[in-house]
């Protein structure tokens, strides 16, 4: 019988493989003359997506997932200026401050109530909405959003897009990865080796929400996946003193929470399955 480690590699390689077959159909609808030639290169199952067995366009946290259908991974999509993401959101769970440089989202609540907050442009004002089921907002293209689940229970969103690749900047870490002097100089007096420490402990782009909700649920914090900061380069690189320290400062804070987590905590944290799925069980 074929080992875990053998089974795995498998599967890898078969993910990787329809990866690769979508980059090339995708490539070759871009160059296709026409519509008529762009839906003749299609098969019958290219224009459905399921949104429930996704391999790619998945982004996760202790505060949910998303799965996003876009142009990378929905060959339909090209040349059709439509993009759409369905995120599964945790009990307090949040979808941290982002933009989308492409597009306008419209966001609409399947089953739970969120709160969400928009910035646009300098000058703009902020604004702040409670979005029950069944109701909808918009966020302007480039505006910074958010989106929290105020509930104790899961709870799902949809949200459309008027582009086939509408793109995503996660705030935080976009920011964060600057030249940490960079940062610090526009922050005011914090320094480089608070930027730095503060860097290393950024959780993924759907975290684990405010501390009220949490205290309201029953939930602790706990440590949270740390996956999506910038990489580094020359340009922006940490300063060599000032990394190791924050490697060590991150290790005991992370050390510190887990001793003092609730089981709510490992619960918030349970493997990612869609909403439905769950209630199934």
């Amino acid at each position: 019988m074929p080992s875990f480690a053998v089974l795995f590699a498998l599967a890898a390689a078969a993910v990787t493989s329809v990866h690769a077959d979508v980059a090339a159909t995708v490539a070759s609808l871009k160059t296709a003359t026409n519509t008529v030639a762009q839906v003749n290169l299609l098969q019958d199952q290219d224009f459905v997506f399921d949104f429930f067995n996704a391999t790619s366009g998945v982004s996760k946290g202790a505060g949910g997932h998303a799965v996003a259908a876009s142009v990378s991974n929905f060959p339909a999509l090209v040349g059709q200026g439509v993009a759409m993401t369905v995120g599964f959101l945790e009990p307090c769970g949040m979808n941290t401050p982002h933009t989308h440089p492409r597009a306008t989202e419209i966001l609409y609540s399947v089953n739970g109530t969120l709160t969400s907050g928009t910035i646009g442009e300098n000058g703009s004002r902020f604004v702040f909405n409670t979005i029950n089921p069944g109701q909808a907002t918009v966020f302007p293209m480039g505006s910074v959003h958010y989106q929290s689940n105020e509930g104790c229970e899961p709870m799902t969103f949809v949200s459309a897009f008027n582009y086939e690749d509408p793109g995503t900047l996660s705030i935080a870490q976009r920011y964060l990865g600057l030249p940490p002097d960079v940062v610090a100089a526009s922050l005011g007096n914090l320094g480089v080796e608070e930027v730095v420490g503060i860097e290393a402990l950024l959780p993924d782009n759907f975290a684990l929400g405010r501390d009220e909700c949490l205290q309201r649920c029953g939930l602790a914090r706990g440590t949270q996946p740390s996956t999506q900061r910038q990489p580094r380069v020359s340009g922006n690189a940490l300063p060599q003193e000032t990394s190791s320290a924050a490697s060590a400062s991150a290790s005991a804070s992370a050390s510190a929470t887990v001793s003092v987590a609730s089981a709510s905590a490992s619960a918030a944290k349970r493997e990612f399955v869609p909403v439905q799925a769950r209630r199934r069980d």
